[in-house]
């Protein structure tokens, strides 16, 4: 896809308001690597539920569970205070690697918007003719400039610090194909049927 098209897709996934404000949603400076790396939470802290997701940003399974599946658990479950989602990286490939280390660069608030634009889009910048370019187009379209994302994709802590994420799933619940789920310490693997989340939810719920 040519980046012209893909830079108008992405401008409708993030929204027409991104544009007239983007001055003001850009980062002063870069975000410490530290806090860059923090975890990624959706929903209340407090909610009884926890879902950990391990995915990768160019894995299709775990693109069809945000368009598919999230939407519905969001509403449900994430909205009512029951789940929080604990997004975690599981890079395959090394646009993959990219990806995360881009949506962790960017303004925190913005993280969860980047990861949704991301897997939309999947399709189109994963499979560019130039999908570093088309990375780079995304990520001033939610704040982030050229600039701050060559510094971001030069940040070999951030990238270990990644890795070592993926490292600590396979060490600590086995994880070894995406998306995989760990729901209050039980794995669920693949984008299973929404009835199937609903089920290893509702039972820490009763």
């Amino acid at each position: 896809m040519r980046i012209s098209a893909l830079f108008a897709a992405v401008t409708l996934a993030f929204g027409a308001t991104v544009i007239p404000v983007l001055g003001q949603q850009a980062l002063a400076e870069p975000l410490a690597t530290e806090e860059a790396l923090a975890e990624r939470v959706m929903g209340d802290a407090a909610a009884p539920v926890e879902m950990i997701e391990y995915s990768s940003l160019t894995c299709p399974h775990c693109a069809a569970f945000h368009a598919e599946k999230l939407p519905e658990l969001k509403k449900k479950y994430v909205e009512t205070g029951k789940l929080r989602i604990i997004q975690r990286d599981f890079p395959f490939d090394r646009l993959g690697a990219m990806g995360a280390m881009m949506a962790r660069c960017a303004n925190p608030m913005r993280y969860h918007q980047f990861i949704d634009v991301l897997f939309k889009q999947q399709s189109q910048w994963a499979h560019s003719d130039d999908p570093v370019g088309a990375l780079v187009q995304i990520g001033k379209l939610g704040g982030l400039s050229e600039q701050d994302f060559q510094a971001c994709m030069q940040n070999e802590d951030l990238l270990n610090g990644i890795l070592k994420m993926r490292q600590e799933g396979v060490s600590e619940y086995e994880i070894s194909s995406t998306p995989t789920f760990i729901i209050n310490g039980e794995k669920v693997v693949g984008n299973q049927s929404l009835e199937t989340f609903e089920e290893a939810i509702e039972k820490h719920l009763n």
